[in-house]
């Protein structure tokens, strides 16, 4: 009897058809690994795991490229993974407001002289009395690493901080945007009166002498209530994409600490854009547009509802004259009154700095491509 031959069938989109009947149960279990994001258990093939995750930073944002799929999984299943897998990683990622910070565990804060999230405070005044003894040699680096401080009076020194931070500093929660200090604001910010060589602290690669890590600190005083303290002011933490698993900025804080510690000074300021234990005040930015059209162009705003483009530009476009009578740019002989009027205004705030007429002018004084000041001069008859 003549065998009936056999009619392909139709595999539908998406899914491959069997290529065997049987398959050994313990092949096929190896082939498949236990996920649980959020709070669902699924089963991902080995190789969907590899090309979802290949494709996903660390902050859960994908790259603009097609991603390979598994077509053993209907799309619609692929779309489930993939969201699960983005809200596992957005709930690792840093904290934005008080609600999220309460449910975050700090590993490295936990153990610093720092208020807890949840502790209430009735007091005020130094954590930890001034040391005795500080430490005088530098902390540990992970293998392969080694301490550099920065000589930015140095321009190839000054460029490599510059490429650093370029590629690697504070960027939007899409990893579309980064800031763009140039060189020359890099020296105004990290060089004003009273600053420290040694407190321009970098981390090399030790074979190639790569810069791959940094943290600085400048003087201030600060005013605490009625009290004026001198501190130092944290800023520029940097560490190379490459590196955030190895636990770099820990040490990189506690190495400039232990620096500023050094010059017998012991509190420090410092702003995040995340909450870290524990915040002692906020700050509000403001930002007027200049080119409407190219922010939302390069998608870094977006209209509003009901806006239309042409209403925006109408909206932020400047009068062709100036509307301030008196209105000119800061010259030298302006910081005298600029400080005082600082400093007065200043006097409503709790958390306060207190500037001498060195600072104002190094902060405030015109610089091309840097800053911009403008005083209202009213002429007196």
């Amino acid at each position: 009897m003549r065998r009936r031959p056999s009619t392909p069938k139709e595999v539908p989109e998406g899914t491959w058809g069997p290529k065997r009947k049987r398959r050994n149960r313990r092949e096929k279990r190896r082939n498949q690994i236990l996920e649980a994001p959020s709070q669902t258990l699924h089963l991902i093939p080995k190789r969907l795991r590899f090309n979802s995750l290949q494709n996903t930073t660390s902050s859960g944002s994908r790259f603009q490229r097609e991603q390979p799929r598994n077509p053993a999984i209907p799309m619609q299943k692929l779309q489930d993974i993939q969201r699960a897998m983005e809200l596992l990683s957005a709930c690792q990622g840093p904290t934005r407001n008080i609600g999220e910070a309460a449910k975050h565990r700090y590993q490295f804060w936990d153990t610093q002289p720092v208020p807890k999230l949840n502790e209430v405070i009735t007091s005020h005044g130094a954590i930890e009395a001034d040391k005795d003894n500080v430490r005088q040699e530098p902390y540990s680096l992970p293998q392969g690493f080694m301490w550099d401080t920065l000589d930015l009076g140095n321009a190839e020194v000054l460029k490599e901080l510059y490429t650093l931070l370029n590629e690697n500093y504070v960027e939007d929660d899409d990893n579309m945007f980064r800031f763009d200090y140039s060189p020359e604001f890099l020296l105004w910010a990290l060089r004003p009166p009273g600053w420290l060589l040694q407190w321009h602290c970098g981390v090399r690669v030790s074979s190639n002498k790569k810069l791959v890590g940094f943290i600085s600190a400048i003087p201030a005083n600060i005013r605490i209530y009625d009290s004026v303290k001198k501190m130092v002011e944290i800023n520029f933490l940097c560490v190379h994409k490459k590196l955030r698993s190895k636990r770099v900025a820990p040490v990189l804080i506690r190495e400039i600490t232990r620096r500023v510690n050094l010059e017998g000074i012991f509190q420090a300021v410092y702003t995040a854009g995340v909450v870290l234990p524990k915040p002692v005040a906020t700050c509000r930015y403001w930002h007027r547009s200049l080119n409407p059209r190219k922010l939302v162009e390069v998608k870094f705003s977006h209209l509003s509802r009901n806006m239309t483009l042409q209403r925006t530009m109408k909206l932020y476009r400047l009068p062709d004259v100036t509307k301030t009578s008196g209105l000119r740019p800061m010259e030298p002989r302006d910081v005298k009154a600029i400080r005082e009027l600082t400093n007065s205004y200043l006097k409503q705030f709790h958390l306060a700095p207190v500037m001498d007429e060195e600072e104002v002018a190094h902060w405030f004084l015109p610089q091309e491509h840097i800053i911009d000041t403008f005083v209202v001069e009213v002429k007196i008859r």
